[in-house]
């Protein structure tokens, strides 16, 4: 299986916190020194040259890692000021005596409002991982102060305003350049609203990684580091039988382009035929891809010999949700073979309230989950963790839910999400392509979840590597093409 590195809510990092403190000896401030002490380290990797800094700080334990910070940065000679927002101090014990152990360093609090303009890094750590709802009014004033000002900001844990566990960001928050999570990876910030605050996103175990086995993880990361174990050289006896064949259906009138990218990303991504199931019109136009084979299916017999010949069935590209496409998508649905539904397929889905094959993947984006499951667009970004679960459980089926921070969900398996893509691939067409993708890949023998683990990635990746040699702004689906085949041989020097 391919390595992958775990992620963790809020309470499986309080429960690892508390393992740890009671490992160190009972005592907390062991680990809020260790966390001041890691911050302190990397503040001064990214800004050695700095002199003038301000630490934020709330009423928590996030404050108290930022006055040891602040103390450390003290003793080294450093400009140092504290800013409290303006209803109050440390609460909590811990940080009680950390602000304690600043002050007696010489060090000294202001509430806010007071100015930032002198800093040359500005340090959060107002809120962390506590933080649900948006930050009350004080909080707020300060949050909007520090992305205001000119200096960057050095993020402690989490970036103050972002929900650690959804990903959301219900009010203002912080834009960091950098974020240091503190023991364990927090699975929020690595999808949704939460990929434009966290900056470069690092993490230190303080020495306690032990703990966090104890600790079921939430969801699972998957990076490049993943997609060897997926897709292995081929034996030197494999012939196009072996290696699937996938039938692309859609392409109504005026979708020809969308089942065409669909048909050609499937045969960059392995499959062994590939077929397009389309209407006439488009027959004389696909044929850019010679190696696809089109046919032209007008009604629901010729479509029937189709059906049985195909391995995998990719539908959803293009189709329309007319007469034409709501006919094949029956078929589809009735065939018993393994699918990929995208796009007007889940549409139709959701308006027949139907229920896909077990091993079917679904790939919507949120507009489309939020039609699945009877919501709104927000409720959807709002929480994308439940979202694709809940698609998962309420369909049976294995589920892509796109956007930034791809997730992916299926019963029984922890989510996985992507740390691949970019803001360029926010186009149209990238869904047609990942959905051939998929669909090569299941075709290829991969299970149902992990062809869609294995293929979000490398079309997640494929988008990365072209926005890498010609930028994201103006980034085609077809411009993935050539990078698709290039990662999906991972041995290849």
């Amino acid at each position: 299986m391919p390595a992958e590195s775990a992620l963790h809510d809020s309470a499986a990092a309080r429960q690892v916190d508390q393992l740890a403190t009671v490992a160190l000896g009972g005592d907390g401030y062991v680990l809020m020194q260790r966390a001041g002490q890691a911050a302190w380290r990397v503040l001064l990797q990214r800004w050695p040259q700095a002199q003038r800094l301000v630490v934020a700080c709330g009423t928590g334990n996030n404050g108290g890692d930022g006055y040891v910070l602040a103390r450390l940065a003290l003793q080294s000679g450093r400009r140092v000021r504290i800013v409290h927002p303006a209803d109050g101090g440390p609460r909590t014990p811990l940080a009680q005596r950390a602000c304690t152990d600043y002050l007696a360093a010489g060090g000294h609090v202001e509430l806010f409002p007071s100015s930032l303009d002198d800093a040359e890094v500005l340090v959060d750590a107002l809120s962390g991982i506590g933080l649900r709802e948006a930050p009350r009014p004080a909080m707020a004033a300060l949050i909007e102060a520090l992305d205001a000002a000119a200096a960057p900001v050095f993020s402690l844990d989490v970036p103050s305003g972002v929900d650690a566990d959804r990903g959301s960001v219900p009010g203002v928050a912080v834009h960091a350049q950098c974020t240091l999570q503190f023991i364990v990876a927090h699975a929020g910030l690595r999808t949704g609203g939460a990929l434009d605050h966290t900056g470069e996103l690092l993490l230190d175990t303080l020495d306690v990684a032990a703990a966090a086995h104890a600790a079921p993880p939430m969801a699972m990361l998957l990076d490049a580091s993943a997609l060897r174990g997926w897709l292995p050289p081929r034996p030197r006896d494999t012939h196009k039988g072996r290696s699937g064949r996938v039938l692309c259906v859609g392409g109504d009138h005026g979708g020809g382009g969308a089942i065409a990218l669909c048909a050609e990303a499937a045969l960059r991504s392995g499959a062994g035929l590939v077929g397009v199931a389309t209407r006439a019109a488009h027959v004389p136009a696909i044929p850019r891809r010679p190696e696809a084979m089109v046919h032209a299916v007008e009604g629901s017999a010729e479509f029937a010999s189709l059906l049985d010949a195909a391995d995998v069935v990719a539908c959803g590209p293009g189709p329309g949700r007319g007469e034409w496409g709501t006919a094949l998508f029956a078929r589809v649905l009735a065939s018993g073979k393994p699918l990929v539904l995208d796009a007007d397929a889940l549409n139709l889905l959701a308006a027949a309230s139907s229920r896909a094959p077990a091993d079917a993947i679904l790939t919507p984006h949120p507009g489309e989950a939020a039609r699945l499951l009877d919501t709104d667009t927000a409720s959807i970004q709002r929480d994308r963790f439940a979202a694709a679960t809940a698609l998962a459980e309420r369909f049976g089926c294995v589920v892509v839910l796109k956007g930034a921070g791809t997730l992916i969900a299926a019963r029984g398996e922890l989510p996985r999400v992507l740390a691949a893509g970019n803001p360029g691939m926010a186009t149209g067409g990238m869904g047609d392509l990942l959905t051939g993708v998929l669909a090569a890949l299941r075709a290829q023998g991969l299970p149902a979840f992990e062809a869609a683990c294995a293929g979000a990635l490398l079309h997640g990746l494929a988008g990365d590597v072209a926005a890498a040699h010609g930028g994201q702004r103006g980034l085609l689906p077809s411009d993935l093409l050539p990078c698709l085949r290039q990662l999906a041989n991972p041995g290849n020097p």
